[in-house]
């Protein structure tokens, strides 16, 4: 494998049921209320199962798939969020992830204190995030706003904050899920822009995504996802027919 890569060997990964349980006062007290009626037993869920592939630096891939299938999970798994419960897995190069991307803002913190915090979170030194800092504030381009508390922003407003700093460094292996589509019209199309910009300058891209303009355009292959399995792995145009022909749901 080269420099800068991925190669999963047969890896499952499992949502352990302990992950639903009562976690709050008021749910294990509701679940005492219920005692008296059966109990449905949770078990654990097999998000991934025997999933291998190899993606090589230059590569757009595409992740295509029902709501559920594996897609975002298979993601977080790349990105270091899920730890696998088994096979092999090897990941090369510095990894940039676009999800969740509203994580880890601290509500009473101003938005310009948040950029640190977040930097922080996404690995950056203090010294790093000062020198990105004002690219930051102007990319947002939320005025005065920017020294008030995050917890007097609207949604939108925290969407466009987050994303300028998630943006602010690209990485080797970029992982989109879905593309950001918060904000007005100048904001959308500024960010569309910016993520094309991290597009190109990545070694690998990979995109998960209902909307097959956009994965054909941007993704030469694709894998098919299907209840936590690759089912089809080739260009992108013969995966979006294989889905819509096998699987047979909308995307």
């Amino acid at each position: 494998m080269s420099k800068t890569g991925i190669r999963l060997e047969d890896v499952h990964l499992h949502y352990s049921s302990i992950a639903f349980k009562e976690r709050s006062v008021k749910s294990l007290l509701g679940s005492l209320l219920r005692s008296n009626r059966p109990r449905m037993r949770v078990e654990d869920i097999h998000a991934l199962k025997g999933v291998s592939a190899s993606i090589e630096q230059g590569e757009r891939v595409g992740l295509i798939g029902h709501n559920g299938a594996g897609k975002s999970t298979f993601l977080k798994m790349v990105a270091g969020l899920y730890p696998i419960s088994a096979g092999n897995s090897e990941i090369r190069g510095t990894v940039r992830a676009l999800f969740d991307i509203s994580l880890g803002f601290e509500p009473d913190a101003t938005g310009r204190e948040n950029i640190l915090y977040r930097g922080l979170l996404l690995g950056f030194t203090p010294r790093q995030m000062r020198s990105i800092e004002e690219e930051i504030v102007d990319f947002a381009d939320l005025g005065d706003f920017i020294d008030y508390p995050i917890k007097t922003y609207s949604a939108g407003m925290q969407v466009r904050l987050a994303f300028a700093i998630s943006t602010s460094v690209g990485g080797d292996i970029l992982l989109l899920d879905e593309v950001i589509g918060a904000g007005d019209a100048s904001f959308i199309a500024k960010a569309k822009r910016r993520i094309m910009k991290l597009v190109d300058e990545a070694e690998i891209m990979m995109l998960a995504s209902h909307d097959f303009s956009t994965l054909k355009s941007i993704c030469t292959r694709s894998l098919v996802f299907d209840h936590g399995r690759i089912v089809f792995d080739g260009p992108t145009d013969e995966a979006t027919d294989y889905y819509l022909e096998t699987i047979g749901l909308p995307a």
